[in-house]
């Protein structure tokens, strides 16, 4: 799909920072693209962009409406409808992520056919995927897993990606997500597979390569977390990692969405996702540890850094705060 850029993002009634997480990976990875932010009233989320309504943006120059938010459920709230209806009045198309699907609303299919407007579904799968075989492939992949969902899987790929393109290395971040799709142009929006095809979708993603090409996985959901269990060992299975980090937010009480449940030790992590990484790759091995410390101030973010490495052995890094050159330099040395 081709997505007209710039974009105004639309952060809705988002009631805290993570459920505008949509926003933030474009923000911070695609700066270029975000013009604006539209918020609703009582929105809890802030992507430091300037605050603009549609007419605003139109005159900034945006050209697509891009809904920013994903909310548990990925689902399109009556409460946006009114302002989505009148971005496509007003010239502007629509981009979602949701598995709530733009084209499914009569109300706006409608109108974007009266307007001439376009609806991007981001996760709807376009590729019809195999199953898994199982097969080994040339080239070496690396895949980042997470004690929870949301603890920074996505921009350690990105950076370890950016990294590894400055040192002129072969490098592919393979996304497997709707931020992932919306910030690379293309993917495999893993969560909306049909389930008996989603490890061979990550097949397919991250075909045979170059001896030294590394594709860099996008990580999504955590073993540990009921709802989204599933498609993380899809992507352990289906993408034969060499290579795992491990992620982790410190500062949580609990899993994202579970309030009973604990998020498991890093230790318990890296036990459990060598142990399923092994079934499919006997060979691969856990390289370094990225911690998301965005709520910590540098004091707080260093000495939790160095406390966790002394005791996992391994190099731990917030890669969006301090670069990953460390995290590329375990994995030259696989």
């Amino acid at each position: 799909m081709t997505i007209e850029t710039p974009y105004l993002l639309f952060l809705g009634d988002a009631p805290d920072p993570l459920a505008a997480k949509v926003a933030q990976g474009i923000k911070d990875w695609r700066p270029e693209f975000a013009i604006g932010q539209l918020r609703m009233e009582g929105c809890r989320a802030d992507m430091k962009l300037p605050d603009m309504d549609l007419e605003q943006a139109k005159a900034a120059g945006a050209k697509t409406l891009v809904i920013g938010v994903a909310n548990r459920g990925g689902f399109i709230s009556p409460e946006w409808k009114k302002i989505l209806v009148q971005a496509l009045e007003e010239g502007f198309d629509l981009a979602s992520g949701l598995h709530n699907l733009l084209r499914e609303e009569e109300d706006l299919a409608a109108v974007a056919r009266a307007t001439g407007r376009r609806l991007h579904d981001v996760r709807v799968p376009s590729v019809k995927y195999p199953i898994a075989n199982g097969e080994r492939r040339t080239g070496k992949r690396c895949l980042a897993v997470g004690t929870d969902c949301s603890v920074g899987k996505m921009y350690t790929g990105l950076a370890m990606e950016r990294e590894m393109r400055e040192r002129e290395m072969k490098a592919s971040f393979r996304a497997t997500g709707q931020t992932g799709i919306l910030i690379t142009g293309e993917g495999v929006p893993l969560d909306a597979v049909i389930a008996d095809f989603m490890a061979g979708s990550v097949e397919w993603l991250t075909p045979d390569n170059d001896p030294d090409h590394w594709d860099l996985i996008e990580g999504q959901g955590s073993l540990f977390h009921v709802s989204y269990s599933g498609v993380t060992l899809a992507l352990i299975h289906g993408g034969q990692p060499d290579a795992l980090i491990l992620c982790h937010e410190p500062t949580r009480e609990h899993m994202r969405g579970l309030p009973g449940y604990k998020l498991p030790t890093l230790e318990a992590l890296r036990e459990l996702a060598l142990q399923l990484a092994h079934v499919a790759n006997p060979d691969c091995k856990v390289i370094g540890i990225s911690v998301n410390t965005a709520a910590m101030d540098d004091d707080e973010a260093k000495a939790y850094l160095a406390d966790v490495e002394a005791r996992m052995g391994l190099p731990t890094v917030d890669p969006f705060r301090h670069g990953a050159a460390r995290l590329v330099d375990a994995l030259e040395a696989v």
